[in-house]
């Protein structure tokens, strides 16, 4: 099931339920408290008439054909003066024969059974015991609603009895049919807005949704458009900065590509030429010299491979708390050599306490491996310096360079930009990378070209902790 269906069954099922349960509870309440009203209404009639002069004395002795006596016929026109209020009266005797009517001697003759009051022998009793009783709601033949009301004469087996209607319950009945009616409008109205709510929800997500599709299939060229709501709104400049990533990534890829036959091609070709020449020459010492140069174009080659594997794989990053000085030393001595090749030096400044860091080491070795390389090509003088300051180890690699073109200060970072002859362009960007990847940052610090001349300086931070473990503070 869709989520626009799930969200408006919960919010029409919300209402129904709401609706009938709250209109079921006020229909009990109002029968309730209606039925009791009429129970009291029922008994002050039936109350009221045994008040205006019906004495059991006088129609105790009463029986078959003592129609014509004053105390039947008396007592037969205060009944009939009830039907004013009432539809029916009876005098019940102990055995529920009739001993005055509201009706005709002729219709009602003393001694008529009133079948019609078996049914309600309980409430006859009842108010033969406590002097008043009323019966439960009932249809008559007419289909009209009607109650009994019961009061006891004078301490006596004789029982004023007095049907009256029952017409509340019609008014209640409509009341249900309206609670009923509400609850489907309820219903309707919840389902209405159910759907005004989820168009509202699941259209900014279907537009998405089909976003995520154009840029699974390479269009990412048209931005996502931002939806309205915050969560929605997040949602999509999320997916923008998405689209913007993986078509950087996408453009990265492609120089990547272009970048690495331009790089391959150049050694290829050298070692091609470099082998032509070898197979047609005689001598032996030119041989072992082009074998040399041979060796050195594939170890370029090598080089190349190796920085674009690097740039282009995810780092398997292992965050162990390490002391740095030992994977600086490392590719400190990896450098020396081509320092000194140029008359100049690599000074190492390093602390005699460690420098405890959450890196993996050769990760860390790898990107001041690069720096100091950098800076071996252009300077005479490097220093490698470390130390540890808020919370951070804090790897500085300066040089006596020309420093960095201004031009390429802000993009120095970013893969395949480069002002030097050869080389792809990868060594900071890995930089970069190694650095992000402990969580940790570089910056450029120091520029030649806006400092004086005074060469560069980059520096690599990564996280550290206030105290070293024990295990390296014992070093």
């Amino acid at each position: 099931m869709s989520i626009r269906r799930q969200y408006i069954l919960v919010l029409v099922t919300f209402a129904i339920a709401v609706s009938a349960v709250g209109g079921l509870l006020a229909w009990r309440e109002a029968s309730r408290a209606l039925e009791a009203e009429l129970d009291t209404r029922a008994s002050w009639v039936a109350g009221a008439a045994a008040e205006t002069g019906l004495q059991a004395s006088l129609l105790t002795g009463l029986e078959p054909g003592f129609e014509d006596l004053q105390a039947w016929t008396l007592t037969q026109s205060r009944l009939r003066r009830l039907q004013r209020y009432v539809s029916e009266a009876y005098i019940v005797a102990a055995d529920n024969t009739s001993l005055v009517s509201s009706f005709s001697a002729d219709s009602v003759p003393i001694g008529t059974p009133l079948r019609f009051l078996d049914q309600f022998a309980p409430e006859l009793a009842e108010a033969r015991r406590v002097g008043n009783a009323t019966t439960r709601g009932f249809r008559g033949s007419d289909g009209r609603l009607y109650k009994w009301g019961f009061t006891q004469l004078e301490q006596s087996d004789l029982v004023l009895a007095v049907l009256m209607q029952a017409d509340y319950l019609s008014p209640l009945s409509q009341l249900r049919w309206n609670l009923l009616l509400g609850s489907g409008v309820a219903a309707l109205l919840a389902a209405a807005l159910a759907a005004l709510l989820a168009a509202g929800i699941i259209e900014p997500v279907e537009r998405l949704s089909r976003v995520a599709l154009r840029i699974q299939r390479g269009h990412m060229d048209e931005p996502v458009a931002t939806e309205r709501g915050v969560e929605l709104g997040r949602l999509s400049r999320a997916m923008e900065r998405m689209r913007q990533g993986v078509q950087q990534r996408d453009e990265q890829l492609r120089l990547m590509l272009a970048q690495v036959a331009h790089e391959i091609r150049n050694p290829l070709g050298g070692l091609e030429l470099f082998a032509s020449a070898a197979g047609e020459t005689d001598d032996a010492e030119e041989r072992r010299r082009i074998i040399g140069r041979i060796r050195s174009e594939v170890s370029a080659l090598n080089t190349i491979i190796d920085d674009f594997l690097t740039f282009a794989r995810p780092l398997g990053t292992t965050h162990g708390t390490q002391d740095l000085r030992e994977a600086l030393r490392d590719a400190a001595d990896l450098v020396i050599a081509e320092v000194g090749k140029n008359g100049g030096e690599l000074v190492l400044e390093m602390p005699a306490t460690p420098l405890p860091a959450q890196v993996d080491a050769d990760h860390a070795k790898r990107a001041t491996l690069n720096l100091l390389r950098n800076a071996a090509h252009v300077a005479e003088h490097v220093v490698l310096r470390a130390w540890v300051e808020h919370g951070e180890v804090i790897v500085s690699v300066s040089d006596d360079g020309p420093g960095v073109p201004e031009a390429l200060k802000e993009r120095i970072f970013e893969p395949f930009v480069t002002d030097k002859a050869q080389g792809a362009g990868l060594g900071l960007a890995i930089v970069r990378k190694v650095a992000e990847a402990h969580g940790g940052r570089v910056e450029l610090t120091r520029t030649g070209e806006t400092d004086g001349g005074r060469g560069s300086e980059f520096r690599i931070y990564f996280p550290s902790l206030d105290e070293p473990p024990p295990a390296l503070a014992a070093e």
